[in-house]
Order: structure tokens, then sequence, then C-alpha cells
């Protein structure tokens, strides 16, 4: 299955209410989605037609999420007729702040990129939220250097992976086995989780290295990544959906979850 194929899957399997993607390039992964939208990149060049709510940004995601209200663009009005013309949730405005249902981060191919991508993601998040990282399973070194030299390229960034499952096991990390090189999709954000932020300088003197990079043989073999299908199709989505319908707090919903996501996860993940 490739990438476009799941994101597309996504949107049905989650019912997300909006959506926010870092990279946005030509358009065709931001077409997918008919919610309110957002979409950043610092040069895009959109040539296929984007129908519905969506606002476009040319601006590094750095940029975009150090700006005042960053999501305001997705916010409920006061009016719920409006917020029904606009497929945004009818009450959003008396029922607290906006936070994403659905993201996908695919911008620059740096392990610092995209590590602070997700952070910045995942602020603007809730437990029940799910974000995808695209290029987290490149097929050999060359597709994982830090510089491009491939027609595929995934970067290094594949290190967010174990990065995340070492100084974050509060989430689940699930890869995905998709063409062509693989995403990440992960649960459990959790906005008030600071330890990224405190061992950042850490974090990047540890792992970004010079090229050639060493990417661990279970990435290269995906022996960990679970199959699209599998993961589309398994039982949990309806309780994901009815959380947050319910504004279920983590304390309570999100142990449950887990248990029924990691039901279909590979024992090793």
């Amino acid at each position: 299955m490739q990438r476009h194929q799941l994101l597309t899957s996504l949107h049905k399997v989650t019912t997300a209410r909006n959506y926010l993607e870092i990279g946005v390039n030509d358009g065709r992964s931001l077409a997918l989605s008919q919610v309110p939208r957002i979409g950043i990149d610092p040069d895009f060049k959109v040539n296929v037609g984007l129908r519905g709510d969506v606002h476009l940004v040319k601006a590094t995601s750095d940029a975009f999420f150090a700006g005042r209200d960053p999501l305001g663009h997705l916010k409920s009005a006061r009016n719920p007729l409006k917020n029904m013309r606009k497929g945004r949730p009818l009450f959003g405005h008396y029922t607290g702040g906006v936070a994403l249902d659905l993201a996908f981060i695919d911008g620059m191919h740096l392990f610092e990129y995209a590590l602070r991508d997700f952070m910045n993601v995942e602020r603007h998040s809730r437990w029940n939220s799910v974000i995808v990282l695209d290029d987290m399973l490149p097929r050999d070194v060359d597709e994982a250097a830090r510089d491009r030299h491939t027609k595929y390229w995934a970067g290094d960034v594949f290190k967010v992976v174990p990065v995340l499952r070492k100084y974050r096991p509060d989430l689940l990390v699930v890869p995905v086995d998709t063409e062509p090189t693989g995403v990440a999709v992960i649960f459990g954000a959790d906005p008030t989780n600071d330890v990224l932020k405190q061992n950042y300088d850490e974090i990047i003197e540890e792992w970004v290295v010079p090229d050639p990079q060493k990417v661990p043989t279970s990435i290269l073999e995906r022996v960990d990544a679970v199959r699209p299908e599998t993961l589309l199709d398994a039982s949990f989505w309806p309780d994901l959906i009815r959380s947050r319908s319910l504004h279920q707090s983590r304390s309570r919903g999100w142990e449950k979850l887990r248990k029924k996501i990691e039901a279909v996860v590979p024992a090793s993940v």
C-alpha cells in the first residue's frame, strides 16, 4: 500500500474533523482531506485542486508554530450553523480550544527537523489524536543519508522512532509498512509532557552524525512494521472516535485504548 492510500484510509477510520500537514510539496496528500485543514511548506508548488476549507502557509514549520495562535484557522465559530457549513464541530467554541485530530509530518528529511515537528504538533494535540510521520523505514543506507543522492530520499528521520521509544514510553509508536519509505503512526500524544524539550540538546548531540548513517537491520528489513491493512482493519478505531466525541480525559481513556492498539501491533514494537 502506498502512503497516500494509507492517508486516505486514515481520514476515514479516524473521522478526523481537522487536519494539519507539514510538507505540502505539490499538494497531492493535502488534497486527500476534505475537512478544515492547514498545510505548511516554505516552498510549496501546488498543482492539484484543493477543495473545501484549506489554509496554505508559506513558511517553515518552526516559524508557523512560533506564531500567535497557529491553529486559529481551525477554530469553531460561535454560530453552529456556520460551523456546519465549514465542517467544524458545531459547538467547539464552547467545549475548549482546538486540537488536532490528524496530522501528517513530511517536512525536511533531517532528524532534528522531524523531531521538532513532532514536538510542535504534539503541543497542539490530545491523547486521541493521530500523528503520522513519513519516511520512517528507509530501504537502504543511501536512502537514509542526510546528504541526498538518491531518487527516493528518506533522510535520517528514521531515528525519531527509537528516540521516542527511549524518551517517551508513554506514547505508542507503530511503524507501518507502506511504500516507498514507510511511516510511523503515533498514538497517545501528551501536550503537557516536556521530556523531549528538556533533553533536546542531549538528543541532538547523540543522534545527529555525519553520513553514512547506521540504519538498524530491523528498520531495513521492516521486521517490526505492521501491515497497513492490519492497522486500518483493527477494532479500536470506534473507541478512539468515541473518546474524542465524549471529551474523555487521558487518565480515563488512554491505557484502555493502548491495550486495544497493542493487540494488533507485533510484540517486538
